[in-house]
């Protein structure tokens, strides 16, 4: 399962990012297919049945299954 961080402030934050960065991740300087959001590193975490924790800019959370 895949929620948002509880967390209103950060949310906020890093959907701002988003918005100024074209949906590019806001944490990471390139903009690649790879780090638009949601970037193919926690894409392929999700992927991951072991992987539980956020993604790199902290927006979404991934529980184990």
């Amino acid at each position: 399962m895949v929620r948002l961080n509880p967390d209103q402030e950060i949310v906020a934050a890093i959907k701002e990012g988003l918005r100024r960065k074209g949906g590019y991740c806001p944490c990471r300087l390139e903009k690649t297919p790879e780090t638009k959001c949601m970037c193919k590193e926690f894409r392929d975490q999700i992927d991951d049945p072991n992987f539980e924790g956020y993604c790199h800019c902290m927006l979404y959370y991934k529980e184990k299954d």
